[in-house]
């Protein structure tokens, strides 16, 4: 048994880690954010917060910014949307428009 229910889990999991080994954040920089996002919703799924803490420091050390962010975000559920279950999704540029 897996410790992530979904693919995205482990993603999010191994960015984060690999952001914070190439210096862009320390441990308790992760700490923090990932803490603040499970303070404001004590009832989310734990990945859901860790993306969340995840966003919120690329946007702040300058990474992207929060616009990128929620039009990858919504450019991927337009995606998931089309695809059928069970195929790998494909982002297009029109995804992005």
């Amino acid at each position: 048994m897996s410790v992530f229910a979904e693919p995205w889990e482990a993603e999010a999991f191994a960015l984060a880690m690999a952001l914070q080994e190439r210096g862009v954040w320390t441990a308790a920089e992760w700490a923090e954010a990932l803490g603040a996002e499970i303070a404001r919703d004590p009832d989310a799924p734990y990945y859901r917060s860790w993306l969340a803490a995840l966003e919120g420091l690329v946007a702040a050390k300058g990474l992207t910014d929060a616009d990128t962010l929620g039009r990858y975000a919504q450019g991927w559920g337009r995606a998931a949307e089309r695809t059928p279950h069970g195929t790998p999704i494909e982002l297009r540029a029109s995804d992005l428009a």
